[in-house]
């Protein structure tokens, strides 16, 4: 039986895309998943069977890599966040909020920085190069790959479609940071207004009642149409969950005096070591405190 891969889940029917190629088939899942509790989802790589009248039966999910439940997803690997460098501004708080989402949901993830080409002269502009410079150097150096983006000149698309390719990737970002002309770019052929994609794709409100993957040309990728993280408190985080989600922390608390230790005030703390020897950033280590604080916040109002 043929392999396939669900993109898109509507009224009970999943359209299939064969591996081998061709048009996609619209398949029922089998009885027995509900049976289960299983339900196939959107990214499940699937063994299904045709009907006779060119439809077909989801036989069995094969094994998942990850599965998401807000948006509900499987096997996404990769999260591609998006960040304007003007209007809106690079804000560094909200992109660590967002890395220790993905890290949290075991995805690796790529920072697109866009509207590189609307960067103004003067000093304005000067000053807005720093920061960019600044946060490329910052975040490469803890291992994440940062893409500087133009979808008007078309500045770093085709690395951006290399790093892409292969993978199920998720589309976040705040609003107006140019999601939906970013994705027109990598897929001129979905002909979808600007202001469509954008609330699909989480500018403004999310109408999109399904998740659906669109396939990226000249990369064998697919991006999953969601609004991303639907969800950015650290209410489903354990405590000592959010320094293991900041990856120049994870070498260090072996190595701290005290179990447990929340890297805030404990003597022999590594990562307070670390701080002070500059192997951590300080923009880092302050968010990280600021994100402890804020899930002490949400735990004592619940």
């Amino acid at each position: 039986m043929p392999e396939g891969l669900i993109v898109k889940a509507l009224s009970g029917y999943y359209y299939v895309h064969n591996f081998e190629g061709g048009p996609l088939v619209q398949c029922r899942g089998r009885g027995i998943f509900k049976k289960r509790g299983e339900s196939p989802l959107v990214g499940d790589r699937v063994v299904y069977s045709e009907t006779e009248n060119g439809e077909g039966t989801v036989e069995e999910i094969l094994p998942r890599q990850s599965e998401l439940i807000r948006p509900q997803i499987a096997n996404a690997d990769l999260a591609v966040l998006v960040f304007s460098v003007i209007r809106p501004e690079l804000n560094f708080i909200l992109l660590d909020k967002f890395l220790v989402h993905t890290e949290h949901a075991l995805m690796d993830a790529v920072i697109v920085l866009t509207k590189m080409d609307r960067i103004p002269d003067g000093e304005e502009g000067e000053a807005i190069r720093r920061t960019v410079e600044e946060a490329r150097n910052l975040y490469s150096s803890i291992g994440y790959q940062v893409i500087l983006t133009s979808a008007h000149d078309g500045e770093g698309l085709d690395e951006l479609r290399t790093a892409l390719a292969g993978h199920i990737n998720m589309l976040a970002g705040q609003s107006g940071v140019g999601k939906s002309s970013l994705v027109n770019a990598l897929v001129p052929g979905l002909k979808l207004e600007t202001n469509e994609i954008s609330v699909k794709l989480g500018r403004g409100k999310h109408t999109t009642r399904h998740v659906e993957l669109v396939s990226i040309p000249g990369g064998g990728g697919y991006m999953a149409d969601t609004p991303g993280f639907s969800q950015l408190d650290f209410g489903e985080l354990g405590i000592d969950e959010i320094a293991s989600c900041f990856r120049e922390f994870r070498e260090l608390p072996s190595s701290c005096k005290f179990r447990g230790c929340s890297h805030t005030h404990e003597p022999h703390c590594a990562v307070l070591q670390a701080k002070e020897q500059g192997l951590i950033a300080e923009s880092r280590y302050n968010n990280y405190v600021s994100f402890m604080t804020e899930w002490k916040e949400i735990k004592r109002r619940y």
